[in-house]
């Protein structure tokens, strides 16, 4: 205990600290809700008033305390491919954006309510993998006008990339200076650890003052769009436009949940409360349904963003309550100076997190490789490679039914089937199970799984037949189902095939340590008529009791048969 006292740093208590930790955050909302906002091809200031409501309201709600819900790059991309997609039309802009707001926070909202947050567990780590390394391809190659000047041709990335490097002698030599310098600049900040997190806010700064001082041209954010000196006014979306956008809402939602789903593992509460993911569903979706009414982009838990508020003190919900504060009064005071930002800065600082995102997830990828685990591998590829060629939601989608499928596959795997051969000296071994049933003696199995109905055929396969080859006469299967919580009707209908075969050859099936909630479906669904209530035996706080009386139920009855002097009870 000394030295977790003397190594942990205890956080700092009060207002000031959420309130200094609030500037910070806020700071860095700037630079990284423009940027994003750009990939989703939007207005930059939206981008910027995604860091207001949408991050206070969901600060204030929920489960993980210091959570902080913004906007990040995948649901940047995820929301541009969503537009693209659905063919939205330059006049029903900007409302077609709220409208994906609102429909993600009331997927979001309605997912809580139903504590469904365990459902973003089902997203396994080699599709994200996938998923986050091809949208950060996207956020690379996606810069190349932004990064020379020039605008590429293209079905899909690829198309433009080859475009794009084929028209090398159209590229402005300007913008390619200013973009490289932009980079470099930035990679060298994020090698000096007191400036590190702070990277983006000091390149933003120093290369729009810069390029303006200097007078140098290059394309700035002003030429395309225009940014006040306010606050987000209150506006509607358009309800009109949730049929055509309501599918592609459902990824961006899925996309921001998966995203947030490991910040309450890796920031614990202060007040060490048990955060809960349904609440976070909760909270991140009242976030965005308030926000979707002030211009708002969908957002959701930011790992990084929460790294940054909680790294410059913030021990409380204020904490992310004051960065957005802050973010609405430095909009209201200087939102116009936005305009000045150079796009190339934008594309460069870009460029720079899209490719740590990759080389974060490096790690995971040589772990799925050291897996040998085939299904995994290819899962990863695939989603990978489809984020290149295919729209983004697609991607999202596939991912998840990828996540399924491998879910499906492994439990319906992980059954088995283990025989208990009673030994000379009275202890029991396990062993694989027999080829075939044994006559005139107690076979027992001790099955683990058979929760799912698709474990069933393979539970089947391991089991000696009641009929045919391996069929017996005059004996006893005793299946342990210690490890079942449920009972599906696959396995219920296979049990009643079960037990009539066994019985139809003059043999007997007992089932022993079935929880009693098993046994209750058991007989409402009939299986009890058909096995005989007086063979279940249902599980006790006693350990192997119920296995001792169903093995002394197993000698009565082979005591009663015509052939009991044969029998030898292994």
């Amino acid at each position: 205990m000394g030295n977790e006292t003397k190594e942990t740093k205890a956080p700092r208590q009060g207002l000031v600290p959420n309130i200094i930790s609030g500037l910070a955050t806020g700071l860095f909302s700037i630079p990284e809700g423009m940027a994003y906002a750009q990939l989703a091809g939007v207005n930059p200031v939206y981008g910027l008033y995604s860091g207001i409501v949408a991050t206070i309201v969901a600060s204030m709600t929920t489960g993980t305390i210091l959570m902080m819900s913004t906007l990040t790059s995948a649901i940047a991309l995820a929301t541009g491919s969503v537009m693209q997609s659905a063919n939205v039309q330059s006049s029903q802009m900007p409302a077609a954006l709220f409208t994906i707001t609102f429909l993600v926070g009331a997927i979001m909202f309605v997912l809580g309510l139903a504590r469904l947050g365990g459902i973003v567990n089902f997203v396994s780590n080699a599709v994200m993998t996938g998923f986050v390394a091809g949208a950060s391809w996207l956020i690379i190659t996606g810069q190349e006008h932004h990064l020379t000047g020039y605008a590429p041709q293209g079905a899909n990335q690829i198309e433009k990339s080859i475009n794009w490097l084929q028209n090398i002698n159209q590229w402005d030599k300007t913008t390619v200076v200013v973009s490289i310098a932009v980079i470099v600049f930035m990679v060298v900040l994020k090698r000096i650890r007191p400036l590190e997190k702070f990277a983006p806010i000091i390149v933003l700064l120093v290369a729009t003052v810069v390029v303006n001082l200097l007078k140098i041209q290059t394309e700035l954010v002003g030429d395309i769009a225009t940014i006040p000196n306010s606050l987000p006014s209150f506006m509607l979306p358009n309800f009109s436009l949730i049929p055509q956008l309501a599918l592609g809402s459902i990824s961006v939602a899925l996309v921001a949940l998966a995203q947030g789903a490991g910040i309450s593992t890796a920031v614990p509460n202060p007040d060490g409360s048990k955060a809960s993911q349904s609440r976070d569903f909760l909270g991140e979706g009242l976030g965005n349904l308030a926000g979707s009414f002030f211009q708002s982009m969908g957002t959701g838990g930011s790992l990084s963003r929460t790294g940054i508020s909680t790294g410059a003190g913030a021990n409380s919900r204020l904490g992310g309550v004051f960065a957005g504060l802050w973010l609405g009064l430095i909009l209201l005071l200087f939102g116009s100076q936005a305009e000045k930002v150079p796009l190339a800065v934008i594309g460069g600082m870009l460029v720079v997190i899209g490719v740590e995102l990759i080389m974060a997830r490096v790690p995971s990828a040589r772990l799925v490789f050291s897996t040998r685990a085939w299904g995994s591998i290819a899962a990863m590829t695939i989603t990978f490679v489809s984020a290149v060629f295919i729209p983004l939601q697609y991607t999202i989608f596939l991912g998840a039914a990828l996540s399924l499928g491998l879910y499906l596959v492994a439990s319906s795997q992980k059954a088995r089937v283990q025989q208990a051969v009673r030994l000379e000296d009275g202890g029991w071994e396990m062993r694989e199970p027999a080829k075939a049933l044994k006559s005139n003696a107690v076979n027992i199995f001790v099955i683990q799984g058979l929760d799912f109905f698709a474990e069933v055929p393979t539970l089947e396969g391991q089991i000696p037949a009641a009929h045919g080859a391996t069929a017996a006469s005059n004996a006893v299967v005793a299946l342990v189902l210690r490890d079942m919580q449920k009972i599906t009707s696959t396995a219920i209908r296979w049990l009643e095939r079960y037990a009539k075969d066994l019985k139809a050859n003059d043999c007997l099936l007992i089932l022993a340590d079935v929880n009693p909630m098993v046994v209750d479906v058991m007989k409402k669904s009939g299986l009890l008529d058909v096995i005989g209530e007086q063979n279940v035996f249902p599980a006790t706080p006693r350990v192997l009791e119920a296995e001792q009386h169903a093995w002394e139920a197993a000698q009565q009855w082979l005591k009663q048969r015509p052939s009991a002097a044969d029998a030898d009870g292994s």
